[in-house]
């Protein structure tokens, strides 16, 4: 697309007073609005100026509204800058920034008044966002649904290229067939403390073309290429590229005189290319860098190829257009008030009515509506209801495991709730076969956006096949935990972004969990509504030895908004559980979940499920609440509560303790977050559901307590607090071992000796 030439004036003003208005934006928050508390507000108003005219390019002339657009974190006063000029936010909201119920320090999906296509703010997670956001789009349209077309952006800034999480995504091989992403690297050369002394462009360059990107470079404005062509142009290119990143961000700070000084180094050709140059001239020439000259990101903006991704490396000035532009402390720094009066004297706005609107009939005015129009999305379709049963009706025999019954479910869930099943999506960090999705994946296959043939199709030795197909419901990633919660995010808001919901699963080794927590974390504030299953966990995986043993993931449950866990221990648990975590997905209010599920084989007899219909009912709403008894004693001394994989051992330490005359009731916990909800319900702090303590853990019964589980114990120990009674709690604290199950169960204090032991001594 070219520059229109009737709208280049009207654009410049529009860029002019973008960059006003984020400045002021912040400036309100700080210098203006009451601060009683004194704390401090913050804002990056250099941060944002250096995206101005990218951000400015982009909305008014590119952007269509199938596009997707992710913005850095310390721009999100460009974006509601924007938004306000379009009509997408009300005037009232402008002085709120880091206020509560304003605008958010970062875009949020979830909590600003103004549209944001993707929630940023953890650094290299709103980076990222968009590509899962492809996927799952692509996802959606191989299987017939109508979620459209279009480019997915992300606005990145160059020291965000640090994360690692940047990598991880752009080296996945799926990326590098996503056309439409296109990531604009704001390469203004600073990061938070400093100017960057060796940013490494051409390694970060080919960095991308090495994982299969069309690299572009936007590096200088057509002021300064039109100087490259004058006598000693080409000394004055040699020795800007030359530069040290510091050496010319000292130049910004110059006057022309000085600049003159610095600059030719000793070249006369220079020097005298210098010295035909007016002042005015030699300090644009100076900032004409390619990222905020309009027409240079036009014709960028035009070269972008749709068959495969796209990075532009656009050199900016940090704090464009602003009094602390280049200075090597500008992050965070505010202008003062005179230099905000300054500034608005220079923009030709007024900072008593910094809200000013342009003049109604104006060419500026025209532009704004003309785009705000063009840029209207459609409101998104209602969210339809999905029909899932809430108990299949086996009751499981014989031994097994609750990562096999994982499988099972779903493999079940495909002939009792077919529709609800077609939108089940699992996601796998290369560790299918080993989570026991093997048989899942031979019935729905692979998904991927072209057929491909399955080689090994006719090989009688091989039990676990890769049909990878269009219609294909598990997505295979590469061994990158936050990749694959960067796409369950996104499969998990496919509900909000185009009214069609997706029930997401993702699976991973347990002790991998908290390095993809945080990712995860993120996407569950965003709006991503996914279940994340955590298998083989705890120490109970004894032989693999301490380097894969989870000890503190259990707790993730109580202490993660947003989301519910679970840890049962048998399969009909697993099941109904799983069934429950699925209904909560896709639709507004929804949440997400975690479980914790065992490779430990358990006798499922163990789990005396009732026959009669009700009291089945009346058990399977008690484990989709957090707990049941499971052991009933006529006359209980202590309480036994257990918790997944250590619950056959809390039996078999009860049936002892009754050979020396100790009952004990045997209470299995599924949930110890819904517990601990439940508890600050009855006390008037939260909306649990409080039936379940009166249940499970009715005051006539209480007794001392004993809390066991494969994991860090303080997730159980708040069990003592519902009746107030002496506990003892049992758990792991220690680096695992590798070892027999025996050995590593007394090596922790889990075992069945050590539960009578503790046992013996809350009621001694």
């Amino acid at each position: 697309m070219t520059q229109a030439p009737a709208t280049a004036p009207a654009l410049t003003a529009i860029e002019q007073r973008v960059l006003w208005l984020a400045t002021a934006i912040v400036h309100q928050a700080n210098r203006v609005r009451p601060n009683p508390s004194g704390l401090k507000v913050g804002g990056h108003q250099a941060s944002c100026a250096s995206l101005v005219s990218i951000m400015t390019s982009l909305w008014f002339r590119h952007l269509r509204p199938e596009d997707r657009i992710s913005v850095k974190p310390h721009a999100s006063p460009v974006l509601h800058a924007i938004n306000y000029l379009l009509g997408e936010l009300d005037e009232a909201y402008l002085p709120t920034l880091r206020e509560f119920g304003g605008l958010q320090s970062y875009p949020s999906r979830a909590k600003d008044p103004d549209p944001v296509d993707y929630s940023t703010g953890s650094v290299g997670i709103g980076a990222t966002a968009p590509i899962w956001g492809a996927l799952a789009r692509r996802y959606l349209t191989t299987r017939g649904s109508d979620a459209g077309t279009g480019r997915q952006y992300s606005l990145v800034g160059d020291a965000e290229l640090d994360e690692g999480a940047i990598w991880e995504a752009i080296l996945d091989p799926a990326v590098a067939e996503l056309g439409e992403i296109v990531w604009i690297v704001d390469l203004n050369r600073q990061s938070l403390d400093r100017v960057v002394p060796n940013i490494a462009a051409g390694r970060l360059q080919g960095m991308f073309d090495a994982a299969g990107w069309q690299v572009l470079t936007l590096k200088y404005g057509r002021l300064l290429e039109e100087l490259f062509t004058r006598p000693g142009g080409a000394e004055l290119r040699a020795r800007i590229d030359g530069m040290p990143n510091p050496e010319y961000q000292r130049l910004l700070r110059c006057d022309a005189d000085q600049v003159r000084d610095r600059l030719p180094a000793g070249n006369a050709a220079l020097a005298e290319l210098v010295a035909s140059l007016d002042d005015e001239t030699l300090l644009a020439a100076i900032r004409n860098l390619g990222g905020h000259d309009l027409g240079s990101l036009d014709e960028v903006f035009a070269s972008i190829a749709d068959d495969r991704p796209t990075v532009i490396f656009c050199y900016t000035v940090k704090g464009r257009g602003l009094p602390t532009q280049g200075h090597p402390q500008n992050h965070s720094s505010l202008l003062t008030v005179a230099q905000m009066e300054e500034l608005a004297a220079s923009l030709g706005t007024d900072l008593a009515s910094p809200w000013e609107g342009f003049t109604p009939g104006s060419p500026e005015a025209a532009l704004c509506a003309e785009v705000a129009s063009r840029l209207r999305r459609p409101d998104v379709p209602s969210v339809p209801s999905l029909h899932l049963p809430v108990d299949i009706g086996r009751t499981p025999s014989g031994t097994a495991t609750t990562q096999a019954a994982l499988g099972r479910v779903l493999l079940d869930l495909t002939r009792e709730a077919p529709e609800a099943a077609k939108r089940v999506v699992t996601v796998s960090p290369d560790v299918s076969s080993t989570t026991n999705l093997g048989g899942w994946v031979n019935k729905v296959g692979v998904w991927s956006a072209t057929e491909r043939r399955d080689w090994f199709e006719d090989d009688p030795e091989t039990i676990m096949h890769w049909r990878e197909k269009p219609t294909g419901q598990h997505v295979e990633l590469g061994i990158a935990e936050t990749n694959l919660v960067g796409l369950l995010g996104e499969l998990g808001a496919t509900w909000s972004r185009w009214g069609e919901p997706l029930l997401p699963i993702g699976v991973m080794y347990d002790p991998f969990v908290e390095r993809a927590l945080e990712p995860w974390s993120f996407g569950i504030y965003a709006g991503g509504q996914s279940i994340l299953i955590g298998t083989p966990s705890g120490v109970t995986l004894a032989p693999e030895g301490g380097a894969h043993q989870s000890i503190t993931t259990p707790s993730i449950g109580i202490e993660q908004p947003g989301c519910v866990s679970y840890e049962p221990a048998f399969a009909i648990d697993t099941e109904w559980t799983l069934l429950a975590a699925l209904g909560r997905l896709g639709k507004p209010g929804g949440t997400a979940s975690y479980f914790r599920l065992s490779t430990r084989p358990v006798d499922q007899t163990l789990a005396a499920v009732p026959t009669d219909p009700a009291a089945r009912e009346r058990r399977r709403r008690q484990v989709v609440a957090g707990a049941y008894l499971l052991r009933r004693a006529a006359s209980p001394a202590v309480t036994l509560a257990a918790m997944g994989a250590l619950v056959p051992d809390a039996l078999a330490a009860a049936e002892r303790l009754a050979q020396v005359g100790v009952e004990a009731d045997v209470v299995c916990v599924t949930s110890p977050g819904l517990l601990f909800e439940a508890l600050q319900a009855r006390s008037g702090r939260g909306r649990g559901e409080t039936w379940i303590l009166d249940q499970v853990f009715p005051a006539s019964r209480a007794k001392p307590l004993v809390t066991v589980l494969d994991g860090h114990p303080h997730t159980l120990a708040f069990l003592a607090g519902i009746n107030r009674v002496p506990s003892v709690a049992l758990g792991v604290t220690r680096f695992g071992q590798s070892g027999s199950l025996e050995d590593v169960y007394r090596y922790h204090g889990i075992d069945t000796d050590a539960i009578i032991r503790a046992a013996l001594d809350a009621v001694s």
